[in-house]
């Protein structure tokens, strides 16, 4: 599925609400929806953190927002690792599962007040179709991405993001720590 780079955006953070409605209505399907989920948000992500944040960065002048949002990418990939790891049956993933919810809503709503109004408005119509097509490239690519399992490559664009300077001649963990570093 291709087009506009942010519809497709707009159109996962639909999905991804949906699912956790079924994860709180319907304790349940949660074996079955926690990897749903997961490969659903990491994949998002990536895909986002690699081709389309570069770009509101760069070409929309959405810098800070960028950083941001890459932050609140981090944040939610450390609580969807204790999602994946509490026993869907306990308190325990209620509580994993809340947090996650909050963090994603508040950078879904972030995201759709200021990043990508500003990618409408700064970038035409042919290059958000270009973004769009790589976005779901990129997103098909990183499907069996699992939360706490970045590459060094995936670490860079990361970096890259927040304005990390000279992540290419670091190393993987190093490159994990400035990450940390530059969300406290």
């Amino acid at each position: 599925m291709t087009g506009d780079v942010v519809d497709l955006i707009m159109a996962d953070h639909r999905e991804v609400e949906r699912l956790f409605e079924e994860l709180k209505q319907y304790p349940e399907k949660r074996p079955l929806l926690v990897p749903v989920v997961s490969a659903m948000l990491m994949a998002h992500s990536r895909a986002e953190e690699a081709e389309v944040y570069p770009v509101a960065r760069a070409e929309a002048h959405e810098a800070e927002e960028v950083a941001h949002g890459q932050h609140e990418h981090e944040e939610a990939e450390e609580l969807l690792m204790k999602l994946t790891e509490a026993d869907p049956r306990s308190p325990q993933f209620d509580t994993a599962l809340q947090k996650l919810v909050d963090a994603v809503t508040h950078h879904v709503e972030e995201e759709e007040s200021t990043v990508l109004p500003g990618m409408k408005r700064q970038l035409d119509e042919a290059r958000r179709q270009q973004l769009g097509t790589a976005f779901a490239a990129s997103r098909a690519a990183h499907l069996g991405d699992r939360p706490g399992h970045a590459s060094k490559a995936e670490l860079e664009f990361q970096a890259g993001n927040v304005g990390i300077t000279g992540a290419s001649s670091m190393g993987k963990d190093e490159l994990a720590r400035a990450l940390k570093a530059s969300a406290s």
